[in-house]
């Protein structure tokens, strides 16, 4: 018999599946926040979460509970909208799970069950952060982060990254590759799969690493590529965008959203990470890459494109934004989820057009106080003219 407080919590669920969402009243031309979050724990189906039965569960207490969803790979199919989301149980474990909503900004509902991926990596204790990639060879590619123990060091935080891959037609049903082995790196993450072959080969976005959480040498993100998706080597990494002494990037970045092919360039939206003294900061940036050689960066804005504001700098991991997941239509309209402190989804609305013109026409970091300055007074003075006309 299914207890009693099932159908209250129920009513409660259904209520906030049926919510519309809303663009708020933040402005900077570039784009549009929404005013509510599109997925929280509380999306999680009671029947993931609850045992329903009154017997078994006589106070209906939550059995595998959740403690957050976030870091989505994103993807639109026959005019609906997928996340694929990090869903991370009580248990600290993550796993992946499919969201589908008709417009892309509310009624986000999770499918019946989890994702359920072939488990070929008995080594592994730790999935999360899936890049889905419609790759033009037909297949939807998942790149994530497989993570192990790191059995070398008896530090129990110590830990080994490295990039999983999967491919599906559907989301459905699931086939796992080898995980991509990068032969000048000991450890990846972020890892995304350009849509297109570059000369005939699969292009991969690379973090290399020496270590699990500090990048050592590991320049930024990097661009390699392969002959083999079913057998990913590659053997060099081009560094593309570098971490850079007191820039955003200054102590780790990598790569976001799979790039969007715009008018004039690849659209990038990465995440660039900095220490402060209340931990790292995770902001979000972006550039523009050539069409024909997308290793070849053409456009770099100054700055952050997009940072945590009001309710979400709080969370499991305060003051941080996260994206691995974008969404560009036929039309031309851009989604970009992001999540906020590893606890909830988000969405902002911009278009290719408002992107390239942000990457073209954004001024470049002169990385120097003194110049910054200069450049912010020369806008300064061309606008005092124009009010004066």
């Amino acid at each position: 018999m299914i207890h009693d407080r099932y159908y209250a919590e129920l009513e409660k669920y259904e209520k906030l599946i049926g919510r519309k969402n809303q663009k708020s009243d933040y402005y900077n031309g570039i784009y549009d926040r929404y005013e509510y979050p599109v997925l929280t724990r509380e999306h999680i189906p009671l029947h993931w979460r609850y045992d329903l039965d009154a017997e078994s569960n006589p106070y209906f207490m939550e059995r595998l509970g959740v403690n957050a969803v976030m870091n989505s790979g994103a993807i639109e199919l026959d005019g609906r909208y997928y996340l694929v989301v990090r869903v991370e149980g009580n248990d600290r474990k993550s796993f992946f799970a499919v969201a589908e909503s008709e417009d892309g900004v509310s009624g986000f509902r999770f499918w019946d069950d989890p994702v359920v991926l072939p488990d070929t990596c008995p080594e592994e204790t730790n999935v999360y952060d899936m890049r889905l990639t419609k790759h033009e060879d037909g297949y939807i590619y998942g790149v994530f982060c497989s993570e192990s123990k790191d059995r070398e060091d008896p530090d129990l935080s110590a830990a080994v990254a490295r990039a999983g891959i999967v491919r599906t037609k559907d989301l459905k049903t699931w086939e796992r590759l080898d995980n991509l082995t990068t032969l000048r790196s000991p450890q990846q993450r972020n890892v995304a799969l350009h849509p297109e072959f570059v000369d005939g080969k699969y292009a991969f976005y690379t973090r290399p690493m020496d270590g699990f959480i500090e990048t050592g040498s590991g320049g930024g993100i990097g661009f390699g590529v392969c002959e083999d998706i079913e057998h990913a080597v590659i053997d060099e990494e081009k560094i593309i965008s570098r971490r850079i002494y007191h820039t955003l990037t200054e102590s780790k970045n990598g790569a976001g959203a799979v790039p969007i092919r715009g008018e004039k360039c690849w659209i990038h939206i990465a995440h660039g990470v900095r220490n402060t003294a209340a931990g790292l900061r995770y902001v979000l940036y972006a550039f523009g890459t050539d069409l024909e050689d997308p290793s070849r960066v053409i456009a770099e804005p100054s700055g952050v494109f997009l940072v945590p504001l009001g309710k979400e700098r709080v969370g499991d991991v305060s003051n941080v934004v996260f994206t691995n997941g974008a969404v560009a239509r036929e039309n031309g309209d851009v989604y970009i989820y992001y999540a906020s402190c590893d606890t909830r989804m988000h969405v902002a609305a911009t278009t290719v057009a408002k992107l390239e013109d942000y990457l073209f026409h954004t001024p470049k970091d002169p990385l120097r106080s003194a110049d910054c300055v200069k450049q912010r007074c020369e806008l300064i003075d061309r606008n005092k003219k124009l009010l004066e006309a």
